[in-house]
């Protein structure tokens, strides 16, 4: 995580409206030249602001298409830094990429250290040996750094997104760049996220290690922990799992619990009943009670669609729950967050009106401050994780709006 020096108190001094005329009229002094993207877990305040809002992925393509349209050359990208390097590697060179509060992290990215990514790589090829008869493919969920989207791109893999993690495990097994030969072994190594790996790998139809302490077969998948020698595994382990999972997490999606879908199930049950509706990133637990599981862009989606009268309970990020709320209600259309408690992504919240504004009063004067630039050394093998992805997944033309 970058460190983020303190803005001028003055900024804090402003009341929202204040805050709201200034940065209102630093957009319309820099016009085309700007580009403001939120991410849907940003706080309304923030969201207002935003010419476009969606997911870290679609808004760093959105940006790209927008930015040649309209010969933008500043981006400020609402979100957290792996967000904004997504953004610069998509974008032309010509288009400068900001993140409001250098602070802004992700934990689970900060998980898969690229030297550990390494580390980890080469203990697996020393245990699996010159002998082996296989293949390790790499893939990363876009919530990793850019260096480590590099270390996929160099070594094979793609990345993946909540939406299309599936059909990347699928391009995967079947041997990814080059098909599997007869009787050679594939084996992914999923970072950083372990939840969504796992979730995936079920939905694969391969046994957990959930599905082991069911007593329902033999895991197929098994945690590495960068901590640990040989990630806490034996080498049996290792040569035996299909799905090696970086022991790594959303820390928004993991306050979710399987006890909380049993408890609405109980509250709605004489309102009606109640649909409960997942993100992947949640523990395997959590999604196999619920009744329906998928990403934002599926969760968006699904309470659009939903039909008058219907009650809904979400585990996913706070804000947009909240947000979704707002919108379902003048349909009839209840929803509500399965936590308990806030669960809210801090690192997002790091983001305010407050360093926007201070970002584009700099802008305003021709001074650039906390760009967010990636090498070319890193760039460009990330960028090949990135097109393996949409090469085999798909590209849907993104339109103005919100997207996911």
């Amino acid at each position: 995580m970058l460190f983020q020096l303190p803005i001028p108190d003055s900024y804090y001094a402003l009341s929202d409206a204040e805050l709201g005329e200034r940065i209102a009229a630093r957009r319309g002094q820099l016009d085309d030249d700007l580009l403001i993207l939120g991410h849907h877990y940003q706080q309304d305040e923030v969201i207002q602001h935003a010419d476009f809002t969606g997911d870290s992925l679609k808004l760093s393509q959105l940006a790209a298409e927008e930015a040649r349209k309209r010969g933008t050359k500043y981006i400020v990208f609402c979100g957290v830094h792996f967000m904004a390097e997504t953004a610069d590697i998509l974008t032309d060179d010509e288009v400068t990429v900001m993140l409001p509060d250098l602070g802004a992290g992700c934990p689970m990215a900060d998980m898969a250290d690229y030297e550990d990514v390494v580390d980890a790589w080469e203990s697996i090829h020393s245990v699996l040996g010159d002998h082996w008869r296989g293949r390790v493919i790499p893939i990363t969920y876009v919530n990793s750094s850019a260096a480590v989207k590099a270390f996929v791109g160099e070594h094979g893999g793609a990345c993946c997104t909540s939406t299309n993690a599936r059909q990347i495990f699928g391009w995967a097994m079947a041997g990814g760049t080059r098909p599997a030969e007869d009787e050679e072994r594939i084996k992914v190594l999923f970072l950083p996220d372990q939840h969504l790996g796992r979730n995936t790998a079920s939905r694969f139809g391969l046994m957990t290690e959930v599905d082991e302490a069911a007593g329902r077969g033999l895991a197929e998948t098994a945690v590495w922990n960068p901590k640990l020698e040989y990630g806490g595994l034996s080498e049996h382990r290792i040569r035996h799992a299909k799905i090696l999972l970086w022991a790594g997490h959303c820390t928004v999606h993991m306050r979710f619990r399987p006890e909380q879908v049993d408890r609405v199930r109980q509250e709605y049950a004489d309102k009606g009943g109640v649909t409960v509706i997942v993100h992947p990133e949640c523990l395997q637990e959590v999604v196999d009670k619920a009744d329906d599981v998928g990403s934002t862009e599926y969760i968006i989606r699904q309470i659009d669609q939903a039909k008058s009268g219907s009650n809904w309970v979400i585990g996913t990020e706070v804000h947009l729950v909240n947000r979704l709320a707002q919108r379902a209600a003048p349909r009839g259309v209840n929803v509500r967050s399965l936590g308990e408690r806030h669960c809210l992504c801090v690192m997002m919240f790091r983001i305010n009106p407050q360093h926007l504004l201070w970002v584009l009063d700099h802008l305003a004067r021709g001074e650039v401050v906390n760009r967010i630039h990636v090498h070319p050394t890193v760039s460009e093998p990330a960028k090949r994780a990135l097109e393996r992805m949409l090469t085999h997944t798909g590209h849907a033309p993104a339109v103005p709006g919100t997207v996911s």
